[in-house]
């Protein structure tokens, strides 16, 4: 179904040349399903008309077909209606699906399907089939999984048809519930701006994307505490004009950019000449190896010659291999999303013939605290040494005490940077999100009613004792001290970005880092500011939170 499409024809195309199957090119357009069914060879390939939505199981026995693949799209929002009728006749199915809800809603096939007997296979694809494929190879044999981070980017010339068109601009925007720190949270579709790199393919821009991955990964990796998938456009001016046209939609002027879709794929299409045909994929996941050692592994994919568009259809390929081979080991019977089906093997085998390679790249960063400290990091409490000594993504809860400083100066400055109100006990989660790759780390402390947030980066050479805390374009300079009772942290100086201020208007800081005696790590950080004095000053304790919480409800 949909094999005259953007992917549809590309999967057809994979037939042909790796199978002796004979292939019914199915759609809407039956002129379009003709001329790609010529293309397959020996006779093997012939054309129907065929619409997914009204498809039933007389129809598709009346067609004579084995298996049943849905390449039609778009299914963000599309029911499985094709699935249905192709359980209801004894048929495996397969689609190509990336559609969150679609997916997510899937399993309710389950029982029909198990009745049956039948394979019905969703989101047989680049997600989840292929990243999850890739995740279960990396961290085969590892003690613990912490950050899963997957970024798709393809050419600017690889076909964009109206149904891609749409799956983007459904989401772009509108809040999306992610996993990050430990927490669930909505942010906004094409948000998390970030520039990634792909080795071998360089660095572009990438945003957040609404995919099946962000409820599958958390679901099968209990411990698991972010999964971000994004997605890029080549050209800045398009992947940053999309964030700008996303706005309206953010700030609840719009309820979506779908009616859009038409004019997006036009000013897409005015731009086809620019940029390049080489696309990539990446799959970065953090935590502990078997040994113990924070680890950061990468697979990541370069295609070339304008073959990205074949990396959607390759799990689907491999899969009906699988279940039109009679020799290969049966997959059991059920509707389920296409995880732990397929192997990484499996889908990279389908890549032999295309201008597509793969690579893996496996490292042991040390953290950032244990960077700036040198040997003095291990003198430290083990308390102390857990909550610094990881390069995935960790969460923390504990209780807090915040005293504030009075003022007008202070209520300014204090609304400024989101410091949190006066308190006398109440409960605190921080977040820290690792970023190795720059060696930096970003921290999120959420007080009832406020969060602040802060990124921590070296300062200096590796065992110099210095990091930098950066509070949007105000950095403070840290001198960092261990010793056998904790950490002490001292201001030794302050920038407004790359511009150093005086020394005489500089914040002075008292920040320790103990453990009392229930073993938990306790903080206690006060911030002074001269001609004012005391801005803020908060004090409490902190364990390793291994529950997730929801802000989203």
């Amino acid at each position: 179904m949909g094999g005259a499409g953007a992917f549809g024809a590309r999967l057809v195309a994979g037939l042909a040349a790796t199978t002796d199957l004979a292939v019914i090119v199915a759609g809407r357009d039956l002129a379009r399903a003709e001329a790609v069914a010529r293309c397959v060879p020996d006779g093997r390939g012939r054309a129907a008309r065929l619409d997914a939505t009204r498809a039933d199981a007389v129809a598709l026995r009346a067609l004579g077909a084995g298996v049943v693949v849905d390449a039609a799209g778009p299914f963000q929002g599309g029911v499985p209606a094709l699935a249905r009728a192709a359980i209801e006749a004894g048929l495996p199915y397969l689609d190509l699906a990336d559609g969150r809800d679609f997916v997510a809603a899937f399993s309710a096939l389950d029982a029909a399907a198990r009745a049956r007997g039948v394979v019905a296979l969703t989101g047989v694809s680049s997600t989840p089939a292929l990243s999850n494929a890739a995740v279960d190879a990396l961290t085969a044999d590892w003690r613990s999984l912490e950050t899963v981070r997957v970024a798709i980017v393809p050419g600017n010339r690889a076909p964009r048809g109206l149904s891609v068109m749409r799956a983007i601009l459904s989401y772009a925007g509108r809040p999306v519930r992610v996993l990050r720190a430990g927490l669930w949270q909505n942010r906004p579709g094409w948000g998390l701006l970030r520039r990634i790199a792909v080795p071998g393919l360089g660095r572009r821009f990438a945003s957040l994307c609404e995919t099946p991955d962000l409820d599958i990964l958390p679901a099968r990796f209990p411990g698991l505490r972010t999964a971000l998938f994004r997605a890029g456009l080549e050209l800045p001016v398009l992947h940053l004009g999309l964030s700008l046209a996303s706005l309206p939609v953010r700030w609840r002027l719009l309820p979506s950019l779908l009616p859009f879709a038409h004019p997006f794929l036009a000013m897409a299409g005015w731009l086809d000449r620019f940029g390049s045909d080489r696309g990539g994929m990446s799959v970065e996941v953090l935590g502990r190896d078997a040994a113990g050692r924070p680890t950061r592994s990468v697979w990541s994919l370069v295609a070339e010659a304008g073959d990205g568009p074949f990396v959607p259809t390759l799990p689907a390929l491999a899969a009906i291999r699988r279940v039109t081979d009679p020799a290969a080991a049966p997959i059991p019977p059920g509707a389920r999303p296409c995880v732990g089906v397929l192997s990484l093997a499996d889908i990279e085998a389908e890549m032999r013939r295309l201008a597509i390679r793969t690579r893996r790249d496996t490292d042991h960063p040390v953290p950032l605290f244990e960077r700036v400290l040198g040997a003095g990091f291990a003198r430290m409490p083990e308390a102390v040494r857990a909550l610094h000594g990881s390069v995935g993504d960790g969460a923390f809860r504990g209780r807090v005490e915040v005293l504030r400083g009075r003022g007008p100066g202070v209520a300014l400055i204090a609304l400024l940077f989101r410091l949190p109100p006066a308190l006398a006990d109440g409960p605190v989660r921080v977040g820290m999100e690792s970023d190795p790759e720059a060696g930096a780390e970003r921290w999120t402390r959420r007080f009832p009613d406020r969060r602040f947030s802060s990124r921590m980066q070296r300062a200096g050479s590796d065992g110099s004792g210095r990091v930098r805390e950066w509070f949007g374009p105000f950095a403070m300079d840290l001198a960092v001290s261990a010793h056998a009772d904790g950490l002490d942290m001292v201001v030794t100086g302050w920038r407004f970005g790359p511009l150093p201020l005086p020394h005489v208007l500089r914040p002075t800081t008292r920040a320790l880092e103990r453990v009392d005696a229930q073993g938990r790590f306790r903080f206690d950080v006060a911030l002074f500011l001269p001609l004012v004095g005391l801005l803020v000053h908060y004090r409490g304790w902190l364990v390793r939170c291994d529950e997730r919480e929801d802000e989203t409800q």
